[in-house]
């Protein structure tokens, strides 16, 4: 599996080995050994998939008290995925990076996505449908659920908005209600 580097410290784009033949492909997407080499958590709780249509935004989700680290992959679509370091003493606190992804990258390969504990996420999607899988590292814990607005003028994050073609990003009511950055309950 190649770990590779993203502008956010400890966010990781990581592309694991795909074994092929005229029938087809194989990987091995997880492997708790393999994780534990490169720095990775072993452990995770709970698996979570959603399917969304062409400009459904989510995010940007976190959760207080039991913080979940992400391991994000799109089994189908195509999505621009972000994460927001909310961690107060990194370097990075208050920063956010976004990635396109899709079942396979670009290049052709296998892209996951890890966001640790202590980063708010959030995902638009860019195709007409998309299907995400994410591995979390502690389960749902409603009374610590949070959002930060998606469009916060602090945050600024660039969301590639001409790639819907005018169509207005749909948001869900609790989402529309997130707090703005500078006064979100924070970890």
């Amino acid at each position: 599996m190649q770990v590779i580097t993203t502008p956010l410290h400890d966010v990781k784009l990581l592309q694991p080995q795909r074994f092929g033949d005229s029938r087809g492909w194989f990987a091995e997407v997880f492997n708790a050994s393999a994780f534990a080499s490169v720095g990775l958590p072993t452990s995770f709780v709970q698996d979570n998939q959603s399917f969304s249509v062409r400009g459904v935004l989510r995010g940007l989700h976190y959760q207080l008290g039991k913080p979940q680290g992400k391991l994000v992959r799109v089994l189908s679509g195509h999505i621009w995925d972000v994460a927001v370091d909310l961690r107060r003493s990194s370097p990075d606190f208050g920063k956010w990076a976004g990635f396109h992804l899709k079942p396979r990258n670009d290049a052709g390969e296998l892209e996951l996505l890890w966001i640790p504990e202590g980063f708010a996420h959030g995902f638009l999607v860019l195709s007409e449908t998309a299907e995400v899988l994410y591995k979390t590292t502690n389960p749902y814990y409603p009374a610590g659920e949070r959002s930060i607005l998606w469009n916060d003028p602090t945050l600024n994050i660039a969301w590639p908005l001409d790639a819907l073609d005018s169509l207005t990003p749909s948001v869900s009511t609790k989402d529309a209600a997130g707090s703005p950055f500078l006064s979100a309950d924070l970890p």
